[in-house]
C-alpha cells in the first residue's frame, strides 16, 4: 500500500462531508425511534440513494458512482458515526450489487445495478444455514438441474431485511458431473417465487432491519437466475464475501466513533466535584485508547478496500479478514467504555449507547467469527498448520 493511498483524495473527502451532512439531517433521534418500532428507515434509504451515495460503487454505465468499495465504505462509516448505520448497505450494494456487476449477464446487470444504485430496488444475501454456521464448505442447499430450469432446495438462517427485499442472491451449491463434488453458485431468488418462504426471528437487537429463517422448498427458477458461471465456485462467492467483511468493519467502526463522540462530549460537560469527569485520567485515557485502537482498526480497513479496488483478491481477503476483526474488537471496547463513561446515563434511551451494546457485538459474530479469522490469519498468513 503506498503512502499516497493513506490519505484520502480530495473527492473521497468530500463524500464524507457530504454523506455525514445527510445523515446528521435524520440523526440518531429518527433512527433509533425506526428501530425501536422495527420499521425500516425508508426515508434516509431513499434520499441516500437519489443522491448517489447508495450505489457509489457500482459500474456508471448502470446508474452507480464508478467508484469502489473504498467509497462505500466512507458512506456506511459516516451514516453510522452521525448514529444512522445501514445494515442493509452491506448487503445490497456491496454484496449483490458487486457479485452481479462482476459476474452477472448483461441481462442482469441492466435488471438489477440501476436499482441497487438508487436504492429503488434491494436485494438481500442469504448464505448462512443452520448447520453450516462459518463454513461456507458445509452448505447444504443444493441446486439441481431439471430440463433448462434450477430447482433450489433448502434451509437459511439469520438473512437480513428479505421482508424490505425485492429479491435474495442466494447461495446454493450444485453437484460436478465429474467428480460429483458439490460447489457453490449464486442464484437470484424475487421474493414471490413460490417455494421461497421467510419468517423472522426474534432478536434481542434494536435495528431497523429483521433477521429471517429461510425454506426453500423445491423452487423452481429460470436459466437465467443464475449468476456467474456455474464452474467458478469459491472465486465468485468471495468476491462478495471480501466486500462484506470491508463494510462489517465500516458499520461497527461509524457506530464506534457515534458512542465515542457521545462519551467525550458527556466527559467535556458533566461536572462532579467542581471539574469536568474527563478531566481525569481515570475517564480519559480509556476513551483515548478506545479512539486509538478504532483509527487503527479504519487504517486497516481502508488497506483492505485499496487492494480489493485495486483488483488483488488475495490481498484483499488477508487484509479484509484483518479488518473486520479489529474493527469488531475496537467497536465493542469503545462503546463498552463510552456506556461506562455516562454510568446511568449510558443505559437511557435518551443517549442511545446501550443498543450499540448489541449491534457492535455483531461485528465480532458476523459475517464469520473472530476465531475463523484468527484460524485464517495463523494458516494463511503465518504459514501454521490448519487447526480444523
Amino acid at each position: 500500500m503506498s503512502a499516497n493511498h493513506l490519505l484520502e483524495s480530495t473527492e473521497q473527502k468530500s463524500l464524507r462531508r457530504a454523506v455525514g451532512d445527510l445523515a446528521r439531517r435524520y440523526g440518531p433521534a429518527y433512527f433509533q425511534a425506526k428501530a425501536r418500532a422495527g420499521q425500516p428507515v425508508e426515508e434516509l434509504w431513499a434520499e441516500a440513494g437519489k443522491l448517489g451515495y447508495l450505489g457509489v460503487n457500482l459500474p456508471a454505465e448502470y446508474g452507480g458512482g464508478g467508484a469502489g468499495i473504498t467509497e462505500l465504505s466512507i458512506v456506511l462509516e459516516e451514516l453510522g458515526a452521525a448514529g444512522c448505520p445501514l445494515l442493509m448497505m452491506i448487503v445490497s450494494p456491496a454484496i449483490c450489487g458487486t457479485v452481479i456487476a462482476r459476474f452477472g449477464t448483461e441481462e442482469q446487470k441492466r435488471q438489477w445495478l440501476p436499482g441497487l444504485a438508487d436504492g429503488s430496488r434491494r436485494m438481500a444475501f442469504g448464505i448462512t444455514e443452520p448447520d453450516a454456521g462459518s463454513n461456507s464448505h458445509r452448505i447444504s442447499t443444493v441446486a439441481r438441474r431439471d430440463g433448462e430450469d434450477w430447482v433450489l432446495s433448502g434451509r437459511k438462517v439469520f438473512i437480513s431485511g428479505i421482508d424490505h427485499a425485492d429479491a435474495v442472491l442466494f447461495v446454493g451449491r450444485t453437484e460436478d458431473a465429474r467428480t460429483g463434488r458439490l460447489k457453490p453458485a449464486l442464484f437470484v431468488v424475487p421474493r414471490d417465487t413460490p417455494g421461497f418462504e421467510y419468517t423472522a426471528i426474534p432478536m434481542e437487537l434494536t435495528a431497523p432491519e429483521k433477521q429471517f429463517q429461510v425454506f426453500l422448498d423445491d423452487v423452481r427458477l429460470p436459466p437465467e437466475a443464475l449468476v456467474g458461471d456455474e464452474d467458478a465456485g469459491l472465486l465468485q462467492l468471495f468476491a462478495g464475501l471480501n466486500p462484506e467483511r470491508i463494510m462489517t468493519a465500516a458499520f461497527t467502526l461509524g457506530m464506534a466513533r457515534y458512542a465515542l463522540s457521545t462519551a467525550v462530549e458527556y466527559a467535556k460537560t458533566r461536572t462532579v466535584w467542581d471539574a469536568p469527569i474527563g478531566a481525569h485520567q481515570g475517564i480519559a485515557h480509556p476513551l483515548a485508547q478506545c479512539s486509538i485502537e478504532v483509527e487503527l482498526a479504519r487504517l486497516m480497513m481502508q488497506k483492505a478496500a485499496h487492494l480489493y479496488d485495486a483488483g488483488d483478491d488475495l490481498g484483499a481477503g488477508e487484509a479484509a479478514n484483518m479488518a473486520k476483526y479489529a474493527a469488531g474488537e475496537a467497536s465493542c471496547r469503545a462503546v463498552d467504555q463510552a456506556v461506562h463513561t455516562l454510568g446511568g446515563n449510558g443505559l437511557t434511551q435518551e443517549y442511545g449507547l446501550a443498543a450499540l451494546i448489541t449491534a457492535t457485538r455483531v461485528g465480532r459474530i458476523a459475517p464469520v467469527s473472530r476465531e475463523m479469522i484468527l484460524n485464517y490469519v495463523a494458516q494463511h498468513t503465518l504459514g501454521l498448520p490448519r487447526s480444523y
